[in-house]
């Protein structure tokens, strides 16, 4: 019998304190990503201490009921903005 609680990605947005409507949650993941393969995800910069705390905690349980939301927002953090999401470089600028 499966015991887990499914949530989805704006109820994880809720639960870390974050704006949770699809808008919010879009302009969150292009303004940070893409986070370095290197750093865990728990390491960002832009996490409060609460945010890490409950991130690690519930990674790092088995069955948490979190775990497939934080996967699913790992792997968004991850990727590469979509090139027509770029701004473009100023022609005026100096070279």
């Amino acid at each position: 019998m499966d015991t887990t609680t499914h949530h989805d990605l704006p109820a994880l947005f809720a639960q870390l304190g974050l704006p949770d409507g699809p808008d919010e949650i879009r302009r969150f993941i292009r303004q940070h990503r893409p986070l370095p393969q290197t750093l865990n995800l728990s390491e960002a910069p832009f996490w409060n201490a609460s945010q890490v705390a409950f991130l690690r905690e519930q990674w790092h349980q088995d069955d948490g009921d979190w775990c497939g939301q934080i996967d699913q927002l790992n792997a968004l953090l991850r990727e590469h903005p979509d090139p027509a999401e770029l701004t473009q470089a100023d022609d005026t600028a100096p070279a």
